[in-house]
Formats: structure tokens, C-alpha cells, sequence
């Protein structure tokens, strides 16, 4: 709590909603600001490592090696199916508590503690990835099988035909279902905070419990993640009319 505002909170001293927002030691402003910043940083921390273990996970469905796409379609139904809530605490508890067993057995005493950023980004990296996984999956199979011919006709090996020919291809197509993906991120970002991890919720959640101006600070929550979300729109639209014009070309 601002040292100025535990001040004027055991005086009873009344601040105005202004006031309470306000940055300095008589509002939550900064701390507001922190959570937001937080928010940010572990939605695009995020993203591109769901990104990448989607896409290691498209490429295993469609793989020859039928050992491979059992062990995706397994994946991808144990990160859908679970609640996302549930997740989080296996990567924090369960997966701190396997690695600080390892530690001790190769001879550290002391335990390891996972950072709560990293707990959430893991855990949110792989409920993303397995949707996102489906995601490119379709955007694979709109892909024509000429396509990769062509590549192949023109003397490219298969790495570069993905990278020259099927990934701009690829990622035009999936745009759409990706940005919604990476709104339902967004959003999920808020249950980070049951893990101790400053984020929005947790800023706001601490601020509407100590001043018992609850509607006031989750409506300010409320206001900041549709403003993620309006930006993140204009954002995506843009990606998308740049992606058409390029393909026009």
C-alpha cells in the first residue's frame, strides 16, 4: 500500500476516486501501471514460443511417422481439455517441485523456486500452442500440394520451400484464427495471478481490497484489457490488409 494513503486510511481520511488512481504515494496509479506493463510483457513473451511449439506440433500431425501424430494429437488433447487454472498449477507446483527433486538428488541442498513469470509463460505457451497447433493445421491443408511441387520443380529442398513458398503462404491463411488466439492470451493472462505474479488483476485486486472500492479498480481492469483488445485488433487488420497487398504483388 502507498505510505501516504496507509496514512490517510488509518486517519480516515476519505480520497476521491481521482485520488485513488492518481501515481505518487496516495494513489494505486503506479502500481496500476506496473500490472499493465506486466500484462504485456508475458502475452508477448508468450506468443512467439507458442507460436513455435504450435507449429513443431502442425508439422508432427502431418508427418509420416505415425508415432509422431499420436503423440500430438495426444498433447494437443491434454492442453485443450484441461482448464487453463489447472495448468498453471501443474507447471508452477508440479514442475517446481520435480526439478528442485532433481537438484537434491545430484546434490543441492536447497530447492528451487520457479519465478512466477516464467511459471505463467510456460503454462500459457502450451494451453497456445495446442490451439494454435489446429490453427496452422487447417492453414497447412488449404495449402495446394502444388505448391510444394513447384518448390520441389524448381530444385528446392524442402526447407526452402517451406520458408520461401508455404510459411508466407501459411501465415496469411492463419492470421485470422491467430488473433483471435491471441486475444483469448490476453485474457487468460489474468490467471497468472493466482500465482502471486503482479499483473492487472493481481494490482487491481490488491487496491479494491484494501480501499473497498472494488467497482472502481476491476472497472479500471475492465477498461485496460479492452483497450488490449482494440489495439490488438487495429493491430491484427493491419497485418492482415498488409499480408493481401503483398500477396497481390
Amino acid at each position: 500500500m502507498p505510505r501516504r494513503f496507509r496514512i490517510a486510511h488509518y486517519w480516515g481520511v476519505h480520497l476521491s476516486g481521482w485520488e485513488l488512481i492518481g501515481f505518487g504515494d496516495t494513489g494505486w496509479g503506479d502500481e496500476i501501471a506496473l500490472g499493465l506493463l506486466v500484462t504485456i510483457s508475458l502475452s508477448l513473451a508468450t506468443l512467439p514460443v507458442g507460436l513455435f511449439i504450435g507449429f513443431m506440433i502442425a508439422l508432427a500431425k502431418q508427418s509420416s511417422e505415425k508415432s509422431l501424430r499420436i503423440a500430438a494429437d495426444i498433447y494437443t488433447t491434454i492442453f485443450r481439455g484441461l482448464p487453463e487454472l489447472l495448468t498453471i498449477f501443474m507447471v508452477y507446483f508440479g514442475l517446481q517441485i520435480g526439478i528442485s527433486n532433481i537438484a537434491r538428488a545430484i546434490g543441492f541442498e536447497s530447492g528451487v523456486e520457479i519465478n512466477a513469470f516464467l511459471a505463467g509463460m510456460i503454462a500459457l505457451a502450451l494451453v497456445f500452442s495446442s490451439y494454435s497447433s489446429e490453427v496452422l493445421l487447417s492453414a497447412f491443408r488449404a495449402i495446394p500440394q502444388g505448391q510444394y511441387e513447384g518448390g520441389y520443380a524448381l530444385g528446392m529442398g524442402r526447407a526452402q520451400t517451406m520458408f520461401k513458398i508455404i510459411l508466407p503462404q501459411l501465415i496469411r491463411i492463419a492470421l485470422p484464427g491467430l488473433g483471435n488466439l491471441w486475444m483469448i492470451l490476453i485474457k487468460d493472462t489474468a490467471l497468472i495471478s493466482v500465482i502471486g505474479l503482479a499483473d492487472i488483476m493481481r494490482q487491481t485486486g490488491i487496491a479494491a481490497r484494501v480501499t473497498k472500492e472494488a467497482f472502481l479498480f476491476f472497472g479500471i481492469a475492465c477498461m485496460l484489457f479492452l483497450v488490449l483488445a482494440v489495439l490488438s485488433s487495429i493491430v491484427f487488420s493491419r497485418i492482415e490488409k498488409a499480408a493481401k497487398r503483398a500477396e497481390q504483388r
